[in-house]
């Protein structure tokens, strides 16, 4: 049986190397699964590797896309039999971006029967990336102040809620005012508008007046930003910050941090690399960087399950929302999706 797949045989821009071939079914070996996908989000995480950042550990042909969710079609063994119907998370296995993906029984998450396949489509990157650099890495917990930036967006969301769930205080920094009530909604104590058109800072004890002291705008500025942090934590800085940007928006993060704090860096939306060795030694902070894929290698299966459930129930329950996706591509529509998502203010586009 023929199947449709995505591939790239070389590194670049993903709209210029993807392509949409035609191939069989793979066959199922010992304690796997064949699941049939019904939605894949597009991700930065997947566009970065098609680009060639990790070309070091990517053998190609590569098939891209790290999560998604489908239904269970085929077990190799009869003990996996009963998984046939159910819809999963098909983990660690092949990339997503294809009809059927043949992946371990171990490491696929049956979905509860009350999320969407939307929003079971991304619980794994950004929920699991949110819930381990909040306790594993930082351990923030009640009476810790988190300053994060790129807050505007699903992961930045996902902190918020957190931060009720957890008992931690977030300052979430924000590019523009659009998301900041919805944030205010989701948990963040204090939103930071860092807004390079602002004629002047709204910072000090009359922008927190008119502000509620919750939504503050500022000029775009590292020492307007460590100053109003110094100002929300009485001085002191924020225990810890999380950086999904790098360059000069991640450097300044680093003065929002009391000395002895930590900074996370999990991205780097700017493209822009900064000079952690320097930053760490002027502002006393350590500096760390968090992959999730070193995490997943790091602790047992069990354990990965384990927490991956325990958001999942979260999600079923209403404790955690994730955003509904943008628009939605046939997995043939590849290089329009991928120009969507990139395009500013998309929301998450799905490959269905």
């Amino acid at each position: 049986m023929q199947m449709q797949r995505v591939i790239y045989e070389r590194f670049g821009d993903p709209q210029a190397v993807l392509q949409v071939t035609q191939a069989e079914v793979p066959e199922l070996r010992s304690g796997e699964l064949l699941v049939r996908m019904l939605a894949r989000p597009i991700n930065p995480s997947d566009l970065i590797p098609i680009r060639g950042n990790y070309a070091h550990r990517i053998q190609l042909p590569a098939i891209p896309g790290y999560e998604g969710v489908g239904m269970v079609v085929d077990a190799a063994d009869a003990a996996n039999r009963d998984m046939i119907g159910q819809r999963v998370l098909p983990l660690r296995g092949e990339g997503t971006w294809q009809e059927y993906v043949r992946v371990p029984a171990a490491t696929t998450i049956e979905v509860p029967t009350a999320l969407s396949d939307e929003m079971a489509a991304q619980a794994y990157i950004n929920p699991l990336t949110a819930w381990v650099s909040c306790t594993d890495t930082l351990n923030l917990g009640v009476g810790d102040y988190l300053v994060a930036n790129a807050c505007g967006s699903a992961l930045g969301r996902i902190y918020a809620q957190l931060s009720r769930l957890l008992g931690f205080q977030l300052i979430a920094v924000v590019r523009d005012s659009l998301h900041a009530e919805e944030l205010r909604r989701l948990g963040a104590a204090h939103v930071i508008v860092a807004d390079d058109q602002a004629a002047v800072s709204e910072h000090g004890a009359e922008g927190r007046a008119r502000a509620g002291g919750s939504v503050l705008t500022i000029s775009d500025s590292a020492s307007d930003l460590a100053e109003i942090v110094r100002e929300i934590t009485g001085g002191a800085g924020a225990t810890a910050a999380i950086d999904s940007v790098g360059g000069a928006s991640g450097a300044a993060l680093a003065g929002c941090v009391r000395p002895g704090g930590q900074l996370l860096t999990i991205g780097l939306l700017s493209g822009q690399a900064v000079p952690w060795a320097e930053v760490a030694a002027r502002t006393d902070v350590r500096v760390g960087l968090f992959h999730l894929r070193h995490w997943n290698n790091r602790v047992t299966v069990q354990r990965w399950r384990t927490e991956l459930e325990r958001l999942l129930g979260w999600m079923a329950q209403g404790k955690l929302e994730l955003p509904m996706p943008g628009d939605r591509y046939a997995l043939n529509e590849v290089n329009r999706a991928v120009k969507a998502a990139e395009a500013p203010g998309s929301g998450k586009i799905l490959l269905i």
